[in-house]
């Protein structure tokens, strides 16, 4: 297990190091739980991972409405003053939540996103809590 976090949190680090601007990195569990982190403090990554999960219920509320979807979430993109927060689906009920600043480049920031949970997705899954449906 610790091996394994080891190796998560290089590739988080990864992930800051290729995308310029980027400020925060955090892999949540759907109910919110802090899994991983980069860039960040214990208490703000917990933080933001608890407020990732009623982001990503609402956007996949949303996604309920497209007849033809999965209603699953997969990447919400925030513009904020001051930078950009994603979340992205990573793996199953896993998330992988970015902060950067105004200047990043979103499409790299989006690719990066994408190879770092392709990579790692099955890292990133966390099993169902008792009582939860997989």
């Amino acid at each position: 297990m610790i091996q394994q976090r080891a190796n998560m949190d290089w590739m988080l680090k990864d992930l800051v190091d290729s995308v310029p601007q980027t400020r925060h990195v955090v892999v949540l569990s759907s109910d919110g739980l802090r899994m991983a982190q980069y860039g960040t403090d214990t208490d703000t990554a917990d933080r933001l991972a608890a407020a990732c999960a009623g982001l990503q219920s609402l956007a996949g509320a949303v996604a309920t409405e497209f007849p033809h979807g999965d209603g699953r979430m997969r990447l919400v993109v925030i513009e904020m003053g001051g930078g950009f927060f994603y979340l992205m689906a990573a793996g199953a009920r896993a998330y992988l939540a970015v902060l950067a600043d105004e200047g990043v480049d979103a499409g790299l920031m989006g690719q990066r996103m994408r190879d770092l949970v392709a990579r790692i997705g099955e890292h990133l899954s966390t099993p169902p809590r008792n009582g939860e449906v997989a």
